[in-house]
């Protein structure tokens, strides 16, 4: 329905300016009887002399003036000939042309659009036009009017075009058929709906509350919102009374949907005296990992002895002394096959992980080492001086229409590495580690590197916690911090932190507290300290070493206001600076941004004339171009330039202030850390570990001591309901 300060425009289309075949967005000039008028918007499968009636409102562009932004489309077919003629010269139809157009119309005339839907085999009564290509010529005529049916039913339900394209890719042509047989496939993962609205307009439609396609969606929808939460299955004592307040129905409804559903859309298993449902795709992923852990194992030919004489070579070599639990974790990285090394700050990691690399390849082992962020993996490569790769890139990812990791190398191509390295360990979620597990060849070494008592993945599972709590897989923790490493205050109090022990903030090495008292205290002295005190005494500016790192996104004390007051301050407008309106942001020349999305497909240069594509997850750089006219910006990452459409932009955000969640795998030399009366669910331990262990050099704290003291008490750790723990031990009882 239109919002009243939405108006309505009605016209044939000209001319079609751009047409985005992915998502649909569209740049056309309408004639309006009056004048041409320029039109934006989601308009997929528009055609030239197609009546269009729209609605949306007039904006102001600030290269290309005034635009009609359409939010709604109604469309008709051209009806006289000369109408028909201009619609199919124009390429609407694939196979039609300007000369193919002619003939057609010559022959049927103002029947030629019912011929090509209904009949198009009387096409091949045309010269030079077989029965084969005729059929062709109908096929992508219905399959194009079956797309703008689609559009046009589904603004009738409130929603979107894009949202209706979308669709269309899930389901094609029976698209329509699909979603009134079952509206709550409009739920389905990867069309970005989800339940609430799609039950609203189910139940405008049907007002059913028991129906038995909304009762399974309403279940379905209670395991994938919690998925994203971090959880891969659930307690069914849990699911029921939830999906029963989200249906509004009585608690034998769900309960009956949920047996029923069972060993079809649901898993169901029993861990100790309770019952645990999950989604199948998870219960698979948790089930494989504890099987395939069971048979991943070294079987060295080289001997303890052997073993010992190449460290104390490897020590003599390097000028470098391994204490015990170095050298038993490079040990047990070659006998054992499969090793999780673990360890704070200062303990070892690092040179423990050069030290088990430079073992496998003395023995002749071709290592391949990997992260799951661009960032991580750009640093343990500089920290060992090996090539790393992102995990996504290492097992050569693709992307599905669903926006959904497709990979390359799995159990029929494998890696060709003798060992794997993943380094964060920790941030990798089940599905991806599934992968990697599916792309390892028999007998590959498996190495996992990783700080249990950071943050856990962002997606579904907590991998790194359930290995080791399994006791199922090698483990060597490193415990004793080196005397140089103590002498940063940051590592210091990072290890206190872990103790549950009181931060020591007297201001003294590398490690300030500034406290205040009240939000715009808190804000005021963060913004000082980018924009004077920290560039002027150390240096360290936005661009160049300084990261302001937040609990969360919302708030006054969140990533969006301080990013807003940062950019304000720092980069304000400038009418010498170009800007674009991207996803709801201002993106300005000069800004500090992040991509939030690894996109293989994003081309980039390097200052070296070296070409490539792939920008990743939490990369940071600065954006240096916007082109307003082709709708396309460049961004600098450091040595290399990437450019950007409109529509890849949608994945850049400011970066002046990041949340800690997003820093997790980079280390910066200051990091300005606001910390003032968080809300429950971002006060606890180990979110303030990882944000404190993120700063190299120097590491500035803002805000009040008892908002630090909460969070150091608080140790609780983030709960996820997983069934990798149980399934790994039980794999390793029954040796399945």
């Amino acid at each position: 329905m239109a919002q009243e300060n939405e108006k309505q425009l009605t016209g044939t289309v000209e001319h079609i300016v751009f047409c985005n075949e992915e998502n649909g967005w569209t740049v056309l000039e309408l004639d309006t009887g009056d004048a041409l008028q320029t039109v934006v918007g989601t308009l997929p499968s528009v055609q030239v002399g197609e009546q269009l009636r729209l609605q949306g409102e007039f904006v102001e562009h600030p290269s290309f003036g005034r635009q009609f932004k359409a939010t709604a489309c109604e469309s008709s077919l051209p009806t006289d000939a000369t109408a028909i003629l201009r619609y199919l010269a124009s390429g609407a139809v694939r196979g039609i042309g300007p000369s193919t157009a002619a003939r057609i119309v010559d022959r049927f005339g103002a029947d030629s659009l019912r011929i090509l839907e209904e009949e198009p085999h009387q096409l091949a009564k045309i010269k030079g036009i077989s029965l084969k290509r005729a059929q062709e010529m109908g096929q992508s005529f219905c399959a194009q009017f079956g797309l703008r049916e689609v559009v046009m039913t589904f603004a009738s339900y409130g929603l979107t075009p894009s949202e209706a394209l979308r669709c269309w890719k899930k389901f094609g042509p029976s698209t329509l058929v699909k979603i009134k047989a079952n509206p709550y496939l409009l739920c389905s993962p990867g069309l970005y709906i989800g339940f609430e609205r799609a039950d609203q307009i189910c139940l405008g439609l049907s007002g059913d509350k028991l129906d038995a396609h909304r009762l399974e969606a309403g279940v379905r929808y209670v395991l994938q919102h919690n998925q994203g939460n971090g959880h891969t299955c659930l307690p069914k004592d849990k699911v029921i009374p939830t999906a029963v307040a989200l249906l509004d129905v009585p608690s034998e409804a769900v309960e009956s949907t949920v047996e029923r559903m069972i060993g079809f859309d649901l898993k169901e298993e029993i861990f100790g005296d309770r019952a645990f449902l999950f989604l199948p795709r998870l219960h698979e992923a948790e089930c494989f990992i504890a099987m395939r852990m069971q048979f991943m194992g070294g079987f060295s030919t080289v001997a303890a002895e052997d073993l010992e004489l190449r460290i104390d070579a490897m020590e003599r070599n390097f000028n470098i002394q391994y204490e015990k639990q170095q050298r038993l974790a490079m040990i047990e990285a070659i006998a054992k096959g499969t090793l999780i090394l673990t360890g704070g700050p200062g303990t070892g990691k690092t040179t423990t992980l050069r030290g088990i690399i430079t073992l496998l390849e003395s023995m002749g082992e071709t290592v391949a080492i990997a992260a799951p962020t661009g960032r991580a993996a750009k640093r343990i490569a500089e920290l060992t001086g090996h090539e790393a790769k992102t995990l996504h890139r290492l097992l050569e990812v693709k992307w599905d229409d669903s926006d959904s990791p497709v990979f390359d190398r799995n159990e029929k191509n494998p890696l060709e590495a003798d060992a794997v390295v993943v380094d964060e360990m920790s941030m990798v979620d089940t599905l991806l580690f599934e992968s990697l597990l599916r792309a390892v060849k028999t007998g590959c070494r498996l190495i996992m590197v990783g700080d249990t008592d950071q943050l856990p993945a962002v997606g579904a599972g907590c991998v790194l916690h359930d290995l080791i709590d399994s006791g199922t897989v090698p483990m060597v923790q490193l415990t004793q911090v080196f005397r140089q490493a103590l002498e940063s205050r940051i590592v210091y109090n990072a290890h206190r932190i872990v103790a549950g022990e009181a931060m020591e903030l007297d201001n003294k090495s590398d490690c300030f507290f500034l406290p205040r008292s009240s939000l715009g205290e808190v804000s005021k002295t963060v913004l000082d300290l980018c924009h004077h005190r920290l560039p002027d005494a150390y240096g360290y500016t936005a661009w160049d070493g300084l990261q302001v790192l937040c609990p969360g996104r919302k708030g006054d004390m969140g990533t969006m206001e301080f990013n807003r007051r940062l950019q304000e301050l720092l980069n304000p407008p400038d009418k010498k600076k170009a800007e674009m309106a991207v996803a709801g942001n201002t993106l300005r020349i000069g800004d500090k941004v992040m991509h939030t999305r690894n996109n293989y497909d994003i081309l980039w240069i390097r200052d070296n004339g070296e070409c490539g594509s792939g920008v990743f997850n939490g990369d940071i750089g600065v954006l240096e171009e916007i082109h307003a006219r082709e709708e396309t910006l460049r961004v600098r990452f450091e040595d290399r330039v990437a450019t950007y459409t409109k529509q890849d932009a949608q994945d850049l955000e400011l970066a002046y202030a990041i949340t800690v969640h997003k820093s997790q795998g980079s280390e910066f030399d200051a990091v300005v850390l606001p910390l003032f009366r968080n809300t429950q669910n971002l006060c606890y331990r180990n979110l303030l570990y990882t944000a404190v262990t993120r700063a190299k050099k120097l590491l500035v704290l803002v805000g009040e001591h008892d908002t630090i003291r909460r969070m150091i008490e608080n140790n609780r750790k983030t709960l996820r309901y997983t069934g990798l723990c149980s399934f790994l031990r039980r794999a390793e009882a029954t040796g399945l």
